[in-house]
């Protein structure tokens, strides 16, 4: 299972813990840092493998209105006292720009940890949707 990291903590004792977006573990390695993403063995709530946050990642946008796109990030905008912008572009060469929290790590570059959606997480523009949509038509009548 896969995981976003979005804090790291210590709690009483000085036993060091990260918080995911699913779950809690403890005891983690001091290479993860928060943003990067986690494979965790569901039997045993271990990290088995991890991935950077960085340059040339695949990664899927979780929110927002590029919501379910797939591409390989680009650029951060670091802005003070603002939310981080990624720029992301597609597999057909499409960019877009969304913010850090929306943005989870799903791989390298051309190995995806994870099996991606139909069309590869690309979107169509409104005219490609329409003619897709006319051909299938076509095709069943």
């Amino acid at each position: 299972k896969l995981c976003k990291v979005r804090k790291l903590l210590t709690a009483p004792n000085k036993v060091p813990f990260l918080v995911t977006h699913d779950a809690t573990i403890r005891y983690h390695h001091p290479d993860i840092k928060p943003n990067d993403t986690v494979r965790v063995e569901i039997a045993t709530g271990k990290i088995t493998k991890s991935i950077r946050f960085e340059l040339g990642k695949l990664v899927m946008i979780t929110g927002g209105a590029n919501i379910g796109r797939v591409g390989v990030i680009q650029r951060r905008e670091k802005l003070q006292g603002a939310i981080d912008i990624i720029h992301v572009r597609d597999s057909i060469g499409n960019s877009f720009a969304t913010r850090i929290t929306n943005v989870f790590v799903i791989g390298e570059e051309k190995h995806p940890w994870v099996t991606l959606p139909k069309l590869k997480g690309v979107r169509m523009t409104i005219m490609e949707e329409r003619n897709a949509r006319l051909e299938k038509n076509a095709a069943q009548k």
